[in-house]
């Protein structure tokens, strides 16, 4: 469709691999499935969940929106429901909202979702951006617990350059200001993440992962090399799924933890970055 090819690709972000869902399948659809497979590894039951979370700019549904979607999928009786629309920082706003409503004690377990469907808003005649998307969902269990593993957020945003990346029309496609991202990622974000390194009571040194939004590999190794994280897994996902926005983060983070590779309490570093300009990382503790 456009002069483009694998090697272009690979070496311009880095991605090997995408995943496109059907037709037929919805955003609540693969918000549903990584929320049931979270639920089922919680110990918990549906009737256990008192609020539901989902992160997710590719909705087309405006109501019922798709935090209630996924209620109803999951039989979780009478949450509270919200939709997180901060785009690819939408998961960790969810987390730190997640947080703060536990800690508030107003709700005891939370199910947190990111899921995107962002080939359905993809401009498939764009070079700059039809080589970087991908759809998924990942999804966790957030719950009450005598000492907190989930560190105090960073959060913030740049609204006056947020047009920079767009999700907008008829019909809705997904654009960017690609070099714009780029300068902001990379010169502003990497003091952003030592301060929530800061916050979290860590040094970037003993962090054991540090999962950024899986934007490509030529803003992630960047930010990481900057931020001095030199003992920490750097999540990678990018390569296999592309950029899935909101969902980037819970996956790369989800595939970690199934693999293994990071031992139990280890510190990790979870920042999530992009639309609005907008940024969110908390440390947390590996579960």
């Amino acid at each position: 469709m456009v002069d483009t090819n694998d090697e272009w690709i690979t070496q311009r972000v880095g991605i090997r691999t995408r995943h496109v869902a059907g037709p037929d399948e919805s955003v609540s659809d693969l918000a549903a499935h990584a929320a049931a497979k979270a639920l089922a590894g919680s110990g918990l039951d549906a009737s256990d969940i008192d609020l539901v979370l989902v992160a997710t700019c590719t909705q087309t549904e405006r109501a019922p929106n798709v935090a209630s979607r996924v209620a109803a999928a999951l039989g979780v009786p009478s949450p509270a429901l919200m939709d997180v629309g901060v785009s690819c920082s939408g998961f960790t706003h969810a987390l730190a909202v997640a947080d703060h409503t536990i800690r508030a004690g107003a709700a005891t377990n939370a199910l947190v979702v990111g899921a995107e469907k962002m080939t359905a808003v993809t401009d498939w005649t764009d070079r700059t951006t039809c080589v970087l998307t991908g759809d998924g969902a990942g999804a966790a269990v957030v719950s009450a617990a005598p000492e907190a593993e989930i560190g105090p957020v960073v959060w913030g945003s740049m609204p006056e350059l947020g047009r920079s990346v767009r999700i907008e029309g008829t019909p809705t496609r997904f654009s960017q200001d690609g070099q714009s991202v780029y300068r902001w990622a990379t010169t502003r974000l990497p003091a952003i993440a030592r301060q929530a390194c800061e916050r979290g009571g860590v040094t970037p040194e003993e962090l054991a992962a540090v999962v950024l939004h899986q934007a490509n590999l030529r803003i992630i190794e960047p930010i990481a090399k900057k931020l001095g994280a030199v003992n920490a897994i750097i999540a990678c996902d990018v390569v296999e799924s592309g950029n899935t926005s909101a969902a980037s983060v819970p996956l790369a983070l989800s595939k970690l933890l199934e693999r293994g590779e990071i031992r139990r309490g280890a510190p990790m570093l979870l920042f999530g970055f992009g639309g609005n300009l907008s940024y969110a990382g908390m440390v947390v503790r590996c579960p």
